[in-house]
């Protein structure tokens, strides 16, 4: 019997865009509870008042740099206590910055790709889990990438922290032995997002060069294979889900057609 996702209280980190609107909009309409986070605070009120209007469920805003540790645990500490009961934590937040060389890239970039996309998936994981584990009940998703199973050229501080993203959801499932917690570790390849403009630091021409000629994936995608994977039934963890565009077959294996 497969898990029913109404009136389950769902935090999506990284929501105000992305893969992250995405999967409110999927949820919103299974008829979950969502906590939003994310630091744009007009984006996420804005998205959660069109989630409320098209859906008509409960959702709370939640503005939020997940790189300040004690940020997020006095955000999670401080809900409501009928929004404490976290069931599913997305993971979503993260970023890349750059395609320089390892030994000439920006120590700045080094620092918010590590901070987003390690400590601050450690730190919304260690507010939320002990919770899920009292409860006897909770599914954590982390967004890693196929840059976790493969470096590509002038990716390799950014392919390090998608392979902790994978290492950190193993460990967590070890850890969560003998709890009905579960864990997914989500592995796409290209997504059209804002992943590259962000990359770029807003150079809009360069980003999309990264999708000319094939077909990506798209948010919605990835929503949908989230959705999958939390409304299995209780004994199924799905661990790993990786996925690609048929344009592409290897981090740096892509098939574009002329344009």
């Amino acid at each position: 019997m497969t898990t029913s996702l109404a009136h389950q209280c769902i935090l999506i980190t990284g929501a105000s865009s992305g893969i992250g609107t995405a999967c409110a909009h999927f949820f919103a309409q299974a008829g979950a509870r969502l906590i939003l986070a994310a630091r744009r605070r007009e984006k996420l009120e804005a998205l959660a008042e069109a989630l409320q209007k098209r859906y008509q469920i409960q959702t709370r805003s939640l503005p939020l740099d997940v790189q300040d540790s004690e940020a997020v645990m006095t955000a999670i500490e401080s809900l409501p206590a009928d929004w404490q009961a976290i069931d599913v934590l997305v993971n979503n937040a993260g970023l890349s910055r750059g395609l320089d060389k390892q030994y000439e890239a920006p120590l700045q970039d080094w620092e918010e790709m590590i901070d987003t996309n390690i400590k601050g998936l450690l730190y919304v994981t260690r507010a939320v889990v002990p919770g899920m584990v009292a409860r006897g009940q909770g599914h954590v998703v982390n967004i890693g990438s196929i840059a976790g199973r493969q470096t590509y050229p002038g990716g390799s501080v950014y392919c390090a922290t998608k392979a902790a993203v994978k290492s950190l959801s193993e460990g967590l499932k070890l850890d969560l032995l003998g709890t009905p917690v579960r864990v997914t570790n989500i592995e796409p390849g290209l997504v059209e997002t804002e992943f590259s403009t962000v990359r770029f630091r807003g150079d809009g021409d360069r980003a999309q060069t990264v999708y000319q000629g094939m077909t990506p994936l798209t948010p919605d995608d990835i929503a949908d294979a989230i959705l999958y994977a939390i409304t299995r039934p209780a004994h199924v963890n799905i661990s790993e889900i990786f996925l690609m565009p048929t344009d592409q077959s290897s981090a740096t294996l892509v098939h574009r057609r002329p344009t």
